[in-house]
C-alpha cells in the first residue's frame, strides 16, 4: 500500500517548515526544476512570511535571471542560507549575498551532490581530493562567501599520506524534485526530461535525514504502467506528489522526445552556428584545433559551448566522444541557456555518475571558460568583479582531466577586434584586464595542476598562453597582433616568452 499523497502545490508548500534545511534539484533553463512548487512556496511566504529562515541547497544552477527558479527563494526573511555551486541564473540571490542579507557557502558542483550521497548513506561526509588549493580549501576561505558566513563547513585532512577535503554532513529536511510521470505507488520516472540530474541522490539524503520528499511531475498514471527501468526515484521515498499537466520541458518550452531521447530527430539540415561574434568564433575555431578523434572530451558553460557549432559545421561529431556535467553524452549538444541537454543524446546519466567519472580522471581533454588567470596559472571563473557566479561542475572538471583548454577573451566590457587582409586588429581595447597579478579567487590551481603534470593551454582571440613550470608562457599570436603593442601593456604581468608561434590563419577567415 502506498503511503505517498497526492497533493496540490500549495499543500506541498505547506509542508515546509520554518528552519527546514531545503535541497531542490534543476538545471539552467527550467530543467527538472519543480517551478510549481517553488511558485507555491514564494506565494506563501509572501502571503504568511512562511516558510522562513531556510537553508537552499543546489548542485548546478537553476533560473532565469528574473523569478523562476532559485530566484523563487530570493527574499531576506524567507532564505538564512545557502550552500550552492552556482548563482549565474539568479541576480537575487546574488545581491543578497553581496548585501550580507544571507550567509553563502560555495562549493563544486559534483561535491554537493556526492555529498548529499553521502548524507543519505549516513557515512561522516565526503571525502574528496575536489576542492584542494582553491577557494574551498579552509586555507583559502572554506567556501565562504561573505561576512555573515563563519561556518566551516570544510576541514582539512590526511589519508594514507594523503591531503584530501572532509565536506561536513547535515541534516536535509525537504528534497523538492521533478520527474515526467508519477504513478499511484509514488514511483518517479524523469523518462521524457533532458537530463535526471541528481534527483535519486536529493530524495535519498531526505528520506534517510527524516525528512520529506516532494516531487512535480507532469502526469500521474496507474501503478504498473511505468517500466522499472525508468524510475529514478522509487515510491517509499515520495512523501507527496503534484501533478502540474503544464510542466515544460525547459521555461517556454514543450517536450520535445529528442532530447530525452525517445525519437531521433533529423538533423542533416538543422545546424548549430558558428558564433557570430567573432573573439568567439576566433576562440572557438583555434579551441577546436585540439580536439581528437577517440578522447573522452568535456565542454562547459559560456564561450567553450562555441564549440559545438564549429564541430557540427565541420561534421565531426561522429568521431568524437563528448560529454556534459549533466550527463549527457553525445548528440547535437545545445547552447546557452539550453546547455546541459543535447539532440539525439546517445547517453544519458544522472549527473552524479557523471561526476564520479570526472573526479576519478576519465577526462582526456576539457574546454572551460575563463574568467581571469594569473602570473601563476591559477583560473578564476566562480568570483568576478566581486560578484558570486560559482564554479558548478568547473572544479572538478578541471582538476582531473588529463589536458585543460581555458577559452576566454583576452580582455573584457569593450574589447573589439577586426580581420581583413589576413591580419587581426584590435580595435577597442576592453575596460577590464584578464590576466591580472593574482585572481580575485583561485577556482582552478596552477600548483595542483603541476603537480598532476596536467598539460593546459589558455587561448584567447589574440594569443595562446600554455602552463609552464615557472608561470604562463606565451606560446601563440594572432596574425597582425604585435606582442609589445597589443598584448603586455594590458597585462598586469609578462608571460614567459622564447619561442612565439603564429596561431593558424583558417580560424580567423
Amino acid at each position: 500500500m502506498s503511503t505517498t499523497e497526492f497533493i496540490d502545490a500549495r499543500g506541498a508548500a505547506d509542508l515546509v517548515k520554518d528552519g527546514d534545511t531545503v535541497a531542490i534539484s534543476g538545471n539552467g533553463a527550467g530543467m527538472v526544476s519543480a517551478e510549481a512548487i517553488f511558485a507555491a512556496l514564494e506565494q506563501r511566504f509572501l502571503e504568511t512570511g512562511h516558510p522562513c529562515d531556510l537553508t537552499l541547497v543546489h548542485s548546478l544552477g537553476l533560473g532565469d535571471r528574473d523569478a523562476l527558479g532559485t530566484n523563487r527563494f530570493a527574499y531576506e526573511g524567507m532564505l538564512r542560507k545557502v550552500i550552492a555551486a552556482h548563482f549565474t541564473w539568479s541576480a537575487k540571490i546574488q545581491q543578497l549575498i553581496r548585501e550580507d542579507k544571507i550567509e553563502a557557502y560555495c562549493f563544486p558542483g559534483g561535491v554537493i551532490q556526492q555529498l548529499l550521497r553521502e548524507i543519505g548513506a549516513g557515512r561522516p561526509g565526503l571525502f574528496t581530493h575536489s576542492g584542494l588549493g582553491t577557494f574551498v580549501d579552509p586555507r583559502y576561505g572554506g567556501g565562504r562567501c561573505n561576512r555573515r558566513s563563519r561556518e566551516e563547513l570544510v576541514e582539512v585532512m590526511h589519508v594514507d599520506g594523503r591531503e584530501i577535503l572532509r565536506y561536513k554532513p547535515f541534516k536535509v529536511d525537504v528534497a523538492i524534485i521533478r520527474g515526467t510521470y508519477a504513478d499511484t505507488r509514488g514511483n518517479i520516472s524523469p523518462e521524457e526530461e533532458p537530463i535526471d540530474m541528481d534527483i535519486h541522490t536529493i530524495a535519498l539524503a531526505a528520506h534517510n535525514s527524516g525528512g520529506r520528499v516532494l516531487a512535480q511531475v507532469r502526469q500521474i498514471v496507474e501503478a504498473g504502467t511505468l517500466h522499472p527501468r525508468f524510475v529514478r526515484v522509487p515510491g517509499i521515498f515520495v512523501n507527496a506528489v503534484v501533478e502540474d499537466p503544464a510542466q515544460q520541458q525547459f521555461y517556454g518550452l514543450g517536450y520535445d522526445p529528442s532530447i530525452c531521447g525517445a525519437r531521433r530527430a533529423h538533423l542533416a539540415q538543422t545546424t548549430i552556428a558558428v558564433p557570430d561574434k567573432l573573439e568567439r568564433r576566433i576562440i572557438a575555431r583555434r579551441a577546436a584545433l585540439e580536439l581528437r578523434n577517440g578522447a573522452s572530451l568535456n565542454f562547459g558553460f559560456g564561450i567553450p559551448g562555441g564549440i559545438f557549432g564549429v564541430i557540427a559545421e565541420q561534421g565531426k561529431s561522429e568521431d568524437l566522444w563528448m560529454s556534459v556535467e549533466q550527463g549527457v553524452h553525445n548528440g547535437r549538444m545545445l547552447d546557452d541557456r539550453l546547455f546541459g541537454a543535447a539532440s539525439n543524446p546517445e547517453v544519458i546519466v544522472p549527473s552524479i555518475e557523471q561526476f564520479d567519472y570526472y573526479s576519478g580522471g576519465g577526462i582526456d581533454i576539457t574546454f572551460l571558460g575563463m574568467g581571469e588567470a594569473d602570473r601563476f596559472g591559477n583560473v578564476n571563473v566562480s568570483h568576478l568583479a566581486g560578484n558570486l557566479i560559482g564554479p558548478g561542475g568547473f572544479m572538478e572538471i578541471a582538476q582531473n582531466a588529463k589536458k585543460v583548454v581555458f577559452c576566454g577573451t583576452f580582455d573584457a566590457q569593450g574589447s573589439k577586434v577586426s580581420w581583413s587582409h589576413g591580419r587581426l586588429t584590435v580595435v577597442q581595447q576592453g575596460k577590464i584586464h584578464k590576466f591580472v597579478n593574482d585572481v580575485e579567487r583561485i577556482t582552478f590551481s596552477a600548483d595542483f595542476a603541476r603537480k598532476r603534470g596536467q598539460d593546459v593551454l589558455y587561448i584567447t582571440e589574440r594569443a595562446v598562453f600554455r602552463l609552464a613550470s615557472e608561470g604562463l608562457e606565451l606560446i601563440e599570436v594572432a596574425p597582425g597582433i604585435e606582442i609589445d603593442r597589443d598584448l603586455l601593456p594590458f597585462m598586469e604581468f609578462r608571460p614567459l616568452i622564447s619561442a612565439v608561434g603564429q596561431m593558424p590563419v583558417g580560424v580567423f577567415e
